[in-house]
Formats: structure tokens, sequence, C-alpha cells
């Protein structure tokens, strides 16, 4: 029989090096030689960790990156980017609180303006960001906080940020802004004015499609510790190897936002010479609604994000697709390789035709997350397709 042994976590290896790449740390639980030293833990006067969902190393390490980035300290890392909007929606309004947002943030963010919030009693309105105007005429006396995209989700508009960073510093309402499409590469919106920085870093940042986490920071040292205590509360808690894996990412991000909006400016300028083509939107354009806007606000860059539109509705979408074979059809972003998406059947179903309408979204507009791919051959990609759609 074998006798059972007690089961002492083992420490650190001794060792005169370090290792050259973080180690990932899958522990849920750290042990503390005495209640004495866990006091001393959860009163801040002595480093350490207790239990994975109030933090973790690779969560750290992960988050000195992205507040680096930023420019903004004490960010939290969350499981998904949708969890880093809820700990702002969540985790700082309250009931009789209302919010406006803009009116072309993330399907899933509109739909938590739209139904879950008012459902807990915040009262939420969209308006549109690249007009101040129309975000003030939004405001009530009880709006706490503004949500907004710096480029709109997928007809890459170009918000107003430093005006409507103004006009919330002026009524005392906090801004909070998602940065997902523009990345700090292109914005730090905290420079601007933005009061708390939303980042999905499952997209670019992480850049592989192999990761979901997000990451939400405030400038005000208070507004951060509420949304950490909400984060660790409500179980935002990410994954130790996804941070891994994002921390890795980050490592190549400048390079591959570098090639990907390089590419991009690119494939825009052939979109919108293509007879096949009804527009083609990318914010570095001169042709872009928000030209002007985008050469001051994003100092002349045009991100890795392009927005068409072809004729023919439904029908020639699929045929689009189905034609262009090389490139991945998927609802997603950030990716080395190139997707596109279809938003009406995506990101925006949950709209009504004329709502989509309304913003400028038809059946056959498509949205395009470029990657690291040779730019002759991606174009030859797309003239596939849109040879298909045209018969």
């Amino acid at each position: 029989m074998i006798k059972p042994t007690l089961m002492r976590p083992a420490g650190p290896a001794r060792t005169a090096s370090r290792p050259v790449v973080t180690p990932i740390q899958p522990s849920v639980v750290y042990a503390s030689e005495s209640p004495d030293a866990l006091d001393a833990q959860y009163e801040g006067r002595a480093l350490g960790y207790t239990y994975a969902r109030e933090g973790h190393p690779n969560a750290d390490a992960l988050a000195i990156r992205l507040d680096a980035l930023e420019g903004i300290e004490d960010g939290v890392v969350t499981g998904s980017g949708m969890s880093a909007v809820a700990a702002v929606l969540l985790g700082l309004l309250k009931s009789g609180d209302h919010v406006v947002g803009g009116d072309q943030l993330y399907g899933r963010s509109l739909r938590m303006m739209a139904e879950d919030l008012p459902r807990l009693g915040i009262d939420t309105t969209l308006a549109d960001p690249t007009r101040v105007d129309a975000i003030e005429a939004a405001l009530r006396p009880e709006t706490k906080l503004v949500l907004i995209e710096v480029v709109s989700n997928p007809t890459l508009r170009i918000a107003d940020l430093e005006g409507i960073a103004a006009l919330c510093r002026d009524r005392g309402i906090l801004l909070a802004v998602d940065n997902t499409f523009t990345t700090p590469a292109a914005i730090r919106p905290a420079a601007h004015g933005a009061d708390i920085v939303i980042q999905s870093v499952t997209k670019l940042l992480a850049g592989h499609s192999d990761v979901t986490l997000g990451w939400v920071a405030a400038r005000d040292p208070e507004l951060a510790a509420r949304l950490r205590v909400f984060a660790v509360t409500t179980g935002l808690t990410p994954s130790p190897f996804d941070c891994w894996l994002a921390e890795r990412g980050l490592l190549t991000f400048d390079l591959r936002f570098a090639r990907a909006q390089e590419t991009a400016h690119r494939l825009a300028d052939h979109l919108a010479a293509h007879p096949g083509v009804t527009r083609a939107l990318y914010p570095s354009r001169p042709d872009h609604p928000d030209a002007a806007r985008a050469q001051g606000l994003l100092r002349g860059q045009g991100g890795h994000m392009v927005t068409f539109e072809i004729p023919g509705g439904r029908a020639a979408a699929n045929a689009f697709t189905r034609g262009a074979e090389a490139l991945a059809f998927a609802p997603t972003l950030g990716d080395v390789g190139t997707t596109i998406s279809h938003p009406a059947s995506s990101s925006h179903r949950a709209l009504t035709p004329e709502r989509r309408a309304a913003l400028g979204i038809t059946e056959g507009t498509f949205r395009v997350s470029v990657g690291l791919e040779d730019a002759d051959a991606l174009i030859a990609a797309f003239d596939a397709g849109l040879a298909a759609a045209e018969v």
C-alpha cells in the first residue's frame, strides 16, 4: 500500500539565470506563510497573489505592456473585449443613470445598451459621434457616461473625439472610448481627453485569432479601483495561457500594424477604382467623409480596416464570398490573415434593414480586416470575388 504524502507546493526553482520568455503560471491558488502574511498582501503592504480571480502573474505581465501602449496605469485584463465593456457600463453605472453611446458601436455593445442596461434601470440614448452637437443634444441631467469608438464599425466614420471630450469635461460626464479598431498605434484616446479606454485584445493587439481577452483602464485611480473590484467580483478572469499568447503577440504588434496598414491603403485605392464597387471607405483617403478629421486625429494614418460596398444585394454578397475563396469569411478582425465580414448577417444582424440603411449598411456592405499577405495576391483574391459577384 502506498503511503499518502503531504502535497506541499513547490516554490520556484533556484537558478542563477532567468527565463527570456515570460513563464506561464496556471495556478489558481497561491500559498501564504501565515494569516499575518495574507493580511499584508490584502492590505497592500506586501506583494503577492492569493487567488487567480483576483489576479495572476500572466495577467499582470500583459497589463503592464498594454498600459504602456495606451499611456495609462493600472489597467485590468479581462476575459474578453465585451467583458471590458461590461465592466464599464455595469461596474460604474446604477439604476437611474443615463448613458449616451455612439450609434455605430460594436454590435454586442449596442445590444447591451438597447436591451441589458434598460432592464437594470439604466437609460440609454444613441447619437452620431461624428457630430458633437448630436451628442450634446442626447445629454440629460442624469447622464453619467458617454461611450464611443474613434472609428466606427463598419462604416469607418471618425468621431469628434476632442469635441466630445471637451463637452464631457465641461459637463462632468465620463468619456469612455473603445480603441479596438484604431489601436494605440494610431491614437491614444487618453491623450485626447478620454477618461476610460477599452480594448478587445482578441483583435489586432494579440493578432492571431487564438486569444479571447479584453483590457480596460481609467485615468482616475478611484475609477480604476472600481473597475478592478467589479472585474474580480463578477469573475471576468482572463486565462493565463491567453494572457501569455497575447503578450507574445504584442511583441510584433507595431510591425504587424505597419504592414497591414500599408496593404490596406493599397487595397482601398484598388477597390475605389474598381467598376464593380459602389464605394470604398478608408480613413486616409481624400474622399472619406471625415478625411480632414482623420488627418488631424489619426495623424494621417488609415489603420488596417477597409469597408466597401457592391451592388446586387444578398445574392451578389453570397457570390462574392464564394468567389473570393482565398479569403476567410469570418466575423472577426485583427488576424495575421485577411478576413472579410458581412455586417448585415453578423455584427449588425439584430438591427432592422431600415436601421442598417440609416447607418449606411446595405446587403452589399463588406468590412475587411487586412492581414499580412502579399498585397498583389490579396488584390487578386478580391478581384476574383468581384468578378463572381458581377455574373
